[in-house]
């Protein structure tokens, strides 16, 4: 499969051919998907009444040490599946009502979901599609997508060189992502709603996390400076301890109200308008979906 041979889809750049061996993903020719499922908990825009039709990809190319869905990211949970099953996952979704197609953890799977949905699309599927991603992008790979996504969810996790290198081995993580994020928004220009859907345009991700709220800022002021109010932004306060959090010094705290709203209000003051942002209850581990490889192998 094209891309896959000599493989630099993600920043990682690992060169290796994924039909013999794994790169710092781990996973390989194959999409591997752990869960296909019906999301009510995204972002109003993106889940509808219905919910968003989201499919996990199993794997990924941040090693976040407060991963909530570290089982399928990190681990090796998941089914691998072709092409031409992955396309009807894409229309089953359509099928269900699903608002949009909601691809999650995507980047290293980039051929198989373009083959997807051009197989999905022979069969009538139409939702928006939308891209629902780390932020750590290639450019090139992101041009690959231009013609097939219509909506990208980035996060955007760190300002700072030294928080991403520590919680997510990516020393280069803002200059990658920041750089994504303004080829993410000349793919897609302006925000286009429709009957309450983001139907294109960019909406970005943001989790405050404990000791961090300087960092937030930092990245909620460069948002401004570059884009404005012409993306959508949504500030999460669901961290929740996790996984390697759980024995670090700054991270195994829960995040306080005051670091959350000082963050939301510095967003208000700079002016943006198209700001989600999630109550107290939002947070727990009964939010993380489980891995049950529902809907993977054959339509439920």
């Amino acid at each position: 499969m094209s891309g896959l041979t000599d493989c630099t889809l993600c920043p990682r750049m690992c060169h290796v051919n994924r039909r013999e061996k794994r790169g710092f993903c781990g996973v390989g020719q194959l999409a591997k998907v752990a869960l296909v499922s019906l999301h009510k908990w995204e972002e109003p825009v993106i889940a509808g009444e219905n919910g968003a039709g989201t499919v996990f990809f199993s794997g990924c190319n941040l090693r976040c040490m407060f991963c909530q869905n570290h089982e399928i990211s990190h681990g090796a949970t998941g089914i691998e599946i072709t092409d031409e099953r992955l396309g009807e996952i894409f229309y089953e979704q359509q099928l269900r009502g699903a608002a949009t197609l909601d691809l999650v953890t995507p980047t290293h799977f980039i051929p198989q979901i373009i083959n997807g949905i051009i197989l999905a699309q022979k069969k009538g599927f139409c939702l928006p599609v939308v891209y629902n991603s780390s932020g750590y992008e290639n450019i090139a790979s992101l041009d690959l997508l231009k013609e097939y996504i219509d909506v990208f969810l980035p996060d955007l996790k760190y300002y700072s060189p030294d928080l991403s290198r520590e919680y997510s081995k990516a020393p280069d993580y803002f200059s990658v992502a920041s750089a994504a994020i303004k080829r993410m928004v000349e793919n897609t220009g302006s925000i286009v709603v429709d009957e309450g859907i983001l139907k294109r345009g960019v909406l970005v991700r943001h989790m405050v996390l404990p000791g961090g709220r300087k960092d937030s800022m930092q990245l909620l002021k460069w948002l401004w400076s570059e884009f404005g109010d012409n993306i959508m932004v949504s500030l999460m306060r669901q961290y929740t301890p996790t996984y390697k959090a759980l024995a670090h010094p700054k991270l195994k705290r829960k995040l306080t109200t005051f670091e959350y709203e000082s963050v939301v209000d510095y967003a208000l003051e700079l002016g943006f308008t198209r700001c989600f942002i999630q109550e107290p209850q939002s947070v727990g581990m009964e939010f993380v979906p489980r891995w049950t490889g529902e809907g993977v192998e054959k339509f439920q």
